[in-house]
């Protein structure tokens, strides 16, 4: 059999497999990134029996000791486009644990040729991004998964469970909340300095804007904070607290997003936002439409809202999910409670197992069932995310939203920040 690459990316899965799998059921996976999140997420793949870690690549060289000390079998590069260019034709899947910019072109890339993507949250920096990349995954087949691996936790399954059987009625509105704070109010410093000898500052940057290297400013951990490169708390936490609501309500994309609270400034996320939804109604929903709003830092819901949970200690992180019979509230993450205590007093919680998030889409590959996140949940997940860190950067004005043109109907000035415009030498074919 004799086919050119172009043909195998267009042939279904199968057929990729006979061209390039080897004659056994073994999953060969690559890493985009060796450590901390990165790290977490390739050994959490790689410990399915049925994995072997092939190759990883990250662009600081001194963040490789422990990926080379659990698995000396792998290679590792420090570009990603060469691995990738070099091996596709060995390998099966990759994962996707780099900042948040870096998502949309490594997963794009990884796809085109033909490979499996598992992506850390959020899916991506940027709306169309996200769309693209939800659309391709499907046009082509392919096994995808994101990484909101609390999704597959019993806690999170239990809470789903208990709205759509209608425990606490039809629900009315939904606040969530994170009390992290991944925003900045300092200017840039003026001030660089060298570069380690160990990273790529170029590589890192990516498609990001170029800029000098500070220490400590992006790499290896603040990089949240900056507009160029992260989404923020909302980025960073949004994907998993919306994730057990967005999954119960059915929700699709909102209707209006509207921001309270400081913008960002000139390069950073801001702190202490609320975002307020209107999404369309569902089955689940008591009404045409249905509020969901997120707050972080030090914001929270009022205090009648609080009220409702009857002194429960209140979570850093959670949401509160108030129907027509009863109200829910999911600390992230741990076992929901319903209130008022006296009606649910002799409830028992449903009995659910936890999956294992990471070998589902290993399982999935090996053609044993479905990913519980692929990129057609988790992609209008990480839309609706998104949208709400956009709207911060037009306090007080409410956005309509249409998702089927991928455009603010009132706003013209927003539009310009749902897709990135990536630099020259980092374009990928259907992104930038």
């Amino acid at each position: 059999m004799n086919l050119s690459r172009r043909s195998a990316l267009a042939a279904p899965f199968f057929i990729r497999n006979l061209i390039s799998a080897p004659p056994s059921d073994r999953v060969r996976l690559a890493s985009m990134g060796a450590s901390a999140m990165a790290y977490a997420t390739l050994h959490g793949i790689a410990t399915h029996p049925s994995v072997d870690l092939v190759c990883v690549a990250d662009v600081d060289t001194s963040r490789n000791g422990r990926v080379a000390a659990t698995y000396p079998k792998a290679t590792l590069h420090q570009d990603w486009r060469k691995m990738l260019k070099r091996e596709h034709k060995n390998l099966d899947a990759v994962c996707v644990g780099t900042p948040d910019h870096m998502h949309a072109p490594q997963a794009m890339t990884a796809m085109r040729y033909g490979l499996h993507v598992y992506c850390q949250k959020p899916l991506t920096s940027h709306v169309h991004e996200t769309r693209q990349l939800t659309r391709y995954a499907q046009s082509k087949g392919l096994i995808t998964q994101m990484g909101i691996q609390i999704h597959s936790f019993a806690e999170y399954q239990v809470a789903v469970n208990l709205v759509q059987s209608g425990v606490i009625g039809k629900v009315k509105e939904v606040h969530a909340w994170s009390n992290k704070k991944w925003g900045d109010l300092e200017p840039r410093p003026s001030t660089s300095d060298p570069v380690p000898s160990t990273l790529d500052w170029d590589g890192w940057v990516g498609v990001g804007r170029p800029e000098s290297y500070i220490k400590d400013y992006c790499h290896p951990g603040n990089w949240r904070k900056r507009l160029e490169f992260g989404t923020g708390t909302f980025g960073d936490m949004g994907c998993h607290v919306y994730d057990p609501v967005f999954g119960a309500l059915g929700l699709t994309a909102p209707l209006t997003v509207r921001a309270e609270g400081p913008a960002p400034t000139a390069n950073n996320w801001a702190i202490n936002a609320i975002v307020k939804y209107v999404y369309p109604g569902t089955p689940f929903t008591d009404g045409k439409t249905v509020p969901v709003t997120w707050y972080d830092g030090d914001a929270r819901p009022s205090a009648e809202v609080e009220a409702l949970v009857e002194g429960a200690k209140w979570p850093g992180t959670g949401s509160v999910i108030i129907g027509t019979k009863g109200v829910m509230l999911l600390p992230h993450f741990t076992m929901p409670q319903l209130f008022p205590r006296a009606q649910y007093a002799d409830f028992r919680l449903p009995e659910i197992k936890a999956n294992n998030h990471y070998h589902e889409f290993v399982e999935a590959i090996k053609g044993n069932g479905k990913t519980s996140t692929a990129f057609s949940y988790s992609g209008p997940l990480s839309e609706s995310v998104l949208l709400g860190s956009l709207a911060t950067r037009f306090p007080n004005t409410t956005l309509e939203w249409d998702s089927a043109k991928l455009r603010f109907k009132n706003e013209k000035a927003a539009n310009v920040f749902l897709k990135r415009r990536y630099r020259a030498g980092w374009k990928v074919m259907g992104l930038g």
